[in-house]
Parts: C-alpha cells; structure tokens; sequence
C-alpha cells in the first residue's frame, strides 16, 4: 500500500524531446516516492497551445515506460484526482480564480505592456526594484470603469502579502523572500487563459501534493506560490503548504547551464546510441546526489533503498558524458548474456546493419556475444564490433589498413596463412600461437604481428578479442580474407 504520507508529481510541459535535465528532476521525485513507498502522480502541464504537442506527450509517455520509471497516478493509469492534464481541467482554474477574486486575494490589472515597461524603466533608472509597483492594486469601482470603457483588457494579479516570507528548502535549508523582491504576479492572461503561476500550486493543493522536487530555476516562483497555497488554505481549496526541494542545475560545456538546445542533453541521443536505462538513470542520479563515497555504480533497487533527498548537493552538477558511458558500460557487464543478446537485437537488424538480414547468423552471434559483452560502452557499438561475421568481405576501412599494413606485412600474412591452415581451429589459443609463431619468424611481437591479420579478417585495427573472433569465422572465411590482403597488398 502506498503510504499517503509521501505524495509527489511529476509536471512536465509536452514540447519538444524529453532532455536529461528533466529525467532527472523525475528520478529523484519517483526514488523519493519509492524510497517512502509513497505515490508518484504523472502529470501534464499542456496550457500552453501554440508550443504543445500531441506528439511531445506520446513521447513523453513512451521515455518514461522505456526508463521504467512507473507512475501511481496519471495518463493511462487515472485515479482519485482525473484529469492529469491540465488542458482538461480549465474549468477547475476558472472557479480557483474567481474565488481569489472575491476573496480579495487577487485583483484585476488593467497596466498596457507599454505602461508597464515605462514604469520598469523610471524604477531601474533611480535604482529601485523593477517589478510590478502595484498600480491597479487598490481600484476604486470608478477608476475600474474608466478603464474598462477605454477598452482595457485586465489579467489577473495575486496580491502578495506584505511581509518577508520564509520557508525551508528540503536541498538549500531556510529561506527569506522579502517583499519589495516579490511583488504581485500575474494568475490569469487578458483573455482568461490560467497561467502557470496558478495551475502548477493549484493542481498540487488539489492532488494532496506533499512534497515538491523540481528544478533550481523554479526556486524564484517559490515565495509566490507559498503565499498563494495560504490563500488557497484559506479558502478551503489546499489542505497544507507542500514541502520544497530545488534540485541543483545540470552543466554542460564552458560552466553553462545545460539546455534543452545541447546536443548531449537529448534523451533520444541516449535511447539511439543504445544506454541501458539503469545505466543512464544511475548516471543521472549522481548529477546532485551520491550513493556513497567510494561507489558510483548500482543498481535502481539499490539507489531506491538508499535515496533521500536531504543528501542532494546544492551545487551545480556538471554533465559528463564519458562518466555517463563509462557508468552504462558496467552495467551492460551486469546483464546476463541472455538478456545483454536480446538488448543488442535492435542493432543487429536494419536500419543499423550494414549487411543483409539472410547473411545474419544467429549462432555466430552467440558464440560472440560473450566477448562483446566485455567490451561495449553503448549497445550500438555492436554493429560494427561484429559485421565482419555476417558480411561476405569485412568493411573496407582504408586507415585501418594504412595503418596495419606496413612494410614487410605481405611477408608476415604468408606465414600466419600457413600456421594458421595448421593450428587447431577448436582453440582460441592454438590461433594465438600460430600468429605468435608468425610474428617470432619475422622478428616482431604478438601485438605487431596480429595487426594485419586483424584488419585482413575484420577490416578494423580494434575490436573483440581477435583469436576467438577468428575461431567463430572459421578456418575456411579467414584464410580466404588473408588471402584477398595478400593479393591487394601485390596487386
């Protein structure tokens, strides 16, 4: 059961690909919410017609099944609090509103953008505050109908308290706002629209909402919404002030904050180049949170145990790609060869094989898969460590062979072709010491003699293990691409 002492949700706006900032901001909601055994509510903030989109919230839907990142409440599931997206509950903000407005808790503005902008000017010019200086604050009915016959179209202000407000940050610790720094804000647009300022704290005082995780760009709006959540307590709408936690931001390159335009912040990138889910998500939750001092990979079940939201740095946390890999590539080692075989399937079909779906062989592919294992960062990276045992001739890459091919390498492959027509094809090892042997013949190492036989039978200087590559090939496909090496090296 879950333990409605913990409820928490998670809003994002349907525009656009997820990006990993926002996989984060939702990791930590719903391994908080796991963590608690409480109730993670999924919901879409899609007031905003002209950037959402249908397609977005498919996404969306579809990014959190693929990192599993499960929900108690929302789109598909329903529950107590229907509907979870904000488009469908706009009667629900109009009443809100209203009752705000009768309530004397917010009042209609009738300031025209130019006004607002000369009176921003005049305050920043003699060095005061620029923000909304209360104009329409305290209308008479007159005054009101002036406007009105002028034409004027009013929003809809909150009226924020005047005094200091104060509230602990579950990351940041205790915080004061004063008044001069937030002045009345905007609840509802000249055409009736409700404005994120309203529906964000309004659906969370509907939905019980306990604690609020959310991004550290968030944290100015914090002091409007507390005022308006005491409103809402007022009037009889919220039964409490949630708890805040603002996350800290996630940097990309030159110390900026990373966004949604960074190439690395997209998470179709991730899903494409092929991370494991766990692998991205246990990156992911070290970007402000630690599971320990000397261990940076677990599992998901491990990071839930262990997961509190008091231990979340308030520091910025860089993005680091080749930490991201290196974490994934652990985990890929953690899998099972069963499962580690079926994650690579999609790489091994079209659009990403590079040879014809007759030429696969799905014996080959699991003689291999075990050396693969062992040396992937991302799933994508199969394609090319295993196309030289599906293709007729390996793939033709001139600064492999430039680089393997040197003086002397015809004389090399000679020998290995014929310790290789002699060894013991069963045996891994018995390859190695036929090349071995080759190599002590013409003076060189294993390392330097290996080379052009890698790149005759794969085509690449690097990839698997070479001799157990060798050994799936077979005798007859590896001395028949030694000798197509021999006859273009004395063409």
């Amino acid at each position: 059961m879950a333990n409605a002492a913990v409820r928490v949700r998670f809003c994002p706006s349907p525009t656009g690909n997820p990006h990993v900032g926002l996989v984060r901001t939702a990791l930590f909601n719903w391994a908080f919410a796991r963590h608690h055994q409480g109730t993670m509510v999924f919901r879409i903030e899609d007031t905003d017609a002209a950037r959402d989109s249908e397609e977005s919230y498919e996404q969306l839907l579809d990014s959190m099944r693929w990192l599993g990142l499960d929900w108690d409440e929302g789109p598909e599931k329903g529950g107590p609090h229907a509907p979870y997206r904000q488009s469908q509950r706009m009667d629900i903000y109009k009443d809100i509103a209203e009752k705000l407005l009768s309530g004397g808790y917010a009042y209609r503005c009738y300031c025209t953008v130019t006004e607002l902008d000369q009176r921003r000017e005049a305050a920043r010019a003699a060095g005061k505050p620029s923000g909304y200086d209360g104009h329409c604050r305290e209308l008479t009915d007159e005054q009101k109908a002036v406007y009105e016959r002028e034409g004027r179209e009013a929003i809809v202000r909150f009226r924020m308290p005047d005094e200091p407000i104060t509230f602990t940050d579950l990351v940041r610790g205790e915080l004061t706002f004063t008044p001069e720094n937030v002045p009345d804000y905007g609840i509802v647009r000249a055409s009736g629209a409700p404005l994120y300022t309203l529906v964000n704290p309004v659906d969370d005082a509907l939905m019980e909402i306990t604690h609020v995780l959310r991004g550290e760009d968030l944290l100015s709006s914090t002091p409007r919404q507390v005022a308006l959540y005491k409103a809402l307590i007022e009037l009889g709408v919220a039964k409490a002030i949630p708890a805040f936690g603002h996350l800290p931001y996630v940097m990309g390159e030159g110390n900026k904050k990373l966004s949604k335009r960074d190439p690395q912040a997209s998470l179709n990138l991730y899903r494409e180049r092929g991370f494991l889910p766990e692998g991205l998500l246990n990156y992911l939750s070290l970007l402000g949170w630690s599971f320990s001092a000397d261990q940076d990979v677990f599992s998901i079940p491990e990071m839930i145990e262990k997961f509190d939201i008091a231990d979340v740095n308030a520091n910025p946390a860089r993005f680091d790609l080749k930490k991201a890999e290196a974490i994934n590539a652990d985990h890929i080692r953690r899998l099972d060869v069963k499962t580690f075989t079926e994650a690579c399937e999609p790489w091994l079909k079209a659009p990403h094989a590079n040879w014809a779906p007759e030429e696969f062989d799905q014996a080959a592919w699991e003689a291999i898969a075990p050396h693969a294992q062992t040396r992937l960062t991302v799933l994508s990276d199969i394609t090319a460590n295993v196309d030289f045992l599906f293709r007729e001739e390996p793939v033709e890459d001139e600064a492999s062979w430039q680089k393997a091919m040197k003086e002397g390498s015809d004389a090399l492959l000679r020998t290995a072709r014929e310790k290789l027509g002699s060894a013991d094809w069963s045996s891994p090892e018995s390859l190695k010491n036929a090349v071995l042997a080759a190599g002590e013949q013409h003076g060189l190492k294993l390392g330097k003699a290996q080379a052009p036989v890698r790149v005759a039978a794969t085509g690449r200087t690097v990839g698997l293990p070479l001799f157990e590559s060798l050994e799936i090939l077979g005798r007859e496909r590896t001395l028949a691409r030694i000798d197509a090496a021999l006859a273009k090296l004395t063409a």
